[in-house]
């Protein structure tokens, strides 16, 4: 398998795992159509694919930090698939809820073993940790796409539809591992120990800006295409317009991202990044006009500048618990801001949509003040990736 290959089928297998958290926030509006649901209780649908991923995703990231299981990657892709493609079949909420949970537990599950493989198969690079990110990002842009073309003319009944990317998502998977496997073994990388030590302070700064980083974005997405509908007015295509945009943007800024660290530290890149979404998100809720649609790119763009960046800086911060740092910084940056959606949707209801995503723009600042006390990890990647390999190949018990 050529140098680059193994981190292009990882981006792409990425892309079918994320569009179906994509896909939980393009479906809420044909929920809110075909049955009545209000806002605060669409948004629960969010919560529930939120709920059990936030909670879920480190503890994969302590399993895999503990054993090799390369076999996630298909089984949690195709989890993350049939939940979501059993959605849309019963009039039932109980079970929208628990099918849609179904697929969080999957995304959980990919994330942190996911990110750990990919650091190897990108040799450390910030560069290819970047296209891995982006992978994630176009799925999200591709789900609002992609819900909109199989839910036309059949509504809810035709999510079974959208298992697709799942089942090619898998197969992408398992080229990937045997590759990666024969690699470690030829290189004999497996008696290499961990480099560094644990930057605990450092990691628990950096998670709660991924906290706060995420509440902005998942409260935008969840929201976003009623909000455009609403200040524009028009049907469903200009709310699945404006959330194509901020899907797009972000993988703009995934791959931005990891140009820029390659020039400055992370650290650097992701606070300045961080101010300009503040000023971005201020824009998508005052700024009146097509105007929005400037603003939500700017936003999105600005708040995935920092999305792999972080998921490095976790894995230095954390050398020994690569797994967990990844669960972490990659798994609960797209899923822990559904937490917040319902109160969103509450207040929504209660006043306005601008007045409820009017706390979004603090959002962004938040992060950038625990950036603000980071200092750039001085661990070289290359030995990052092959401690990341020996571990992954050795299913050892590692030290804690």
């Amino acid at each position: 398998m050529r140098r680059n290959t193994p981190i292009v089928l990882l981006s792409v297998g990425h892309a079918c795992v994320d569009v179906y958290q994509g896909c939980v926030a393009a479906l809420l509006p044909y929920f809110i159509a075909e049955r009545a649901y209000s806002l605060a209780v669409a948004s629960g649908i969010v919560l529930a694919a939120s709920l059990l991923s936030s909670v879920a995703q480190p503890v994969f990231g302590v399993l895999t930090d503990r054993w090799a299981m390369p076999w996630l990657l298909p089984v949690s892709t195709l989890l993350g698939g049939v939940g979501i493609a059993l959605s849309g079949l019963s009039g039932s909420y109980a079970l929208t809820l628990a099918f849609v949970a179904l697929s969080g537990i999957g995304v959980a599950a990919y994330h942190p073993e996911s990110a750990r493989v990919a650091r190897i198969a990108a040799r450390g690079s910030h560069r290819g940790m970047g296209w891995f990110s982006m992978g994630g990002t176009v799925g999200f842009a591709l789900a609002p796409l992609m819900v909109a073309a199989v839910m036309s003319g059949g509504g809810l009944s035709r999510t079974p539809l959208l298992v697709l990317p799942a089942l090619a998502g898998a197969a992408m998977c398992l080229p990937v591992v045997r590759a990666l496997e024969q690699r470690r073994t030829a290189d004999g990388s497996g008696t290499t120990p961990p480099p560094g030590s644990d930057d605990v302070a450092s990691f628990v700064k950096l998670s709660l800006a991924v906290v706060f980083r995420s509440i902005a974005f998942i409260g935008l997405s969840t929201f976003i295409s009623l909000y455009v509908r609403q200040r524009l007015g028009g049907g469903t295509a200009v709310g699945t317009a404006a959330l194509t945009v901020l899907y797009l943007g972000s993988t703009v800024g995934s791959v931005l991202g990891g140009s820029l660290a390659s020039r400055w530290d992370r650290v650097t890149v992701a606070r300045w990044s961080y101010l300009v979404s503040a000023v971005a998100v201020a824009g998508v809720v005052w700024v009146p006009g097509p105007a929005v649609f400037l603003f939500v790119a700017l936003t999105s763009a600005g708040l995935y500048v920092p999305f792999s960046l972080q998921v490095t800086l976790g894995q230095d911060y954390l050398p020994s618990r690569v797994g967990t740092a990844s669960g972490i910084t990659l798994g609960l940056t797209v899923s822990i801001g559904g937490l917040a959606s319902p109160a969103v949707g509450a207040l929504a209801d209660a006043t306005s949509l601008r007045t409820a995503l009017a706390p979004l723009v603090v959002m962004p600042l938040l992060s950038w003040l625990f950036f603000r006390g980071l200092p750039e990890p001085g661990v070289p990647r290359a030995s990052l990736a092959d401690g990341a390999a020996a571990r992954s190949g050795s299913g050892a018990v590692k030290p804690g």
